[in-house]
């Protein structure tokens, strides 16, 4: 998981030490990486509680010739695939600063539906956070 935080017209990425203000539109980018094909796989992005999703309704989207359907719930969001094809994908999606504080943002993790022990997750990052 990368976030980008916009400032003016640039995009730089959120790092440990970067403090956000409220109101500050953060996208937030997941890279697949595929070495083989795959099916009826599960993403789920668990969200920092500042973090509050700019498209909150669940869709079916298909971009950069991935289809997943995508569902924004209180803590996650979640993507869920048909088929992955070997290769490398870039999913992303809007956020905006919405609380002060530290906080903890979660991990991000893939996995098979039917073969669980095919799976991966990142690392989460601290979120820090203040008014305008």
């Amino acid at each position: 998981m990368n976030a980008l935080l916009l400032q003016g017209n640039d995009w730089s990425s959120v790092k440990d030490n970067t403090i956000l203000k409220i109101g500050d539109l953060v996208t937030i980018r997941l890279i697949i990486s595929s070495k083989e094909d795959m099916e009826f796989v599960h993403l789920k992005d668990m969200r920092a509680a500042c973090f509050e999703p700019v498209n909150v309704l669940s869709e079916y989207q298909y971009k950069g010739g991935l289809s997943y359907y995508m569902s924004t719930k209180d803590a996650a969001t979640h993507f869920f695939f048909d088929h992955i094809s070997k290769g490398t994908y870039v999913l992303e999606y809007d956020t905006r600063i919405n609380n002060q504080g530290d906080f903890s943002n979660g991990i991000t993790t893939i996995e098979s539906m039917y073969a669980p022990e095919f799976n991966n997750h990142t690392k989460g990052i601290r979120i820090n956070t203040k008014e305008q």
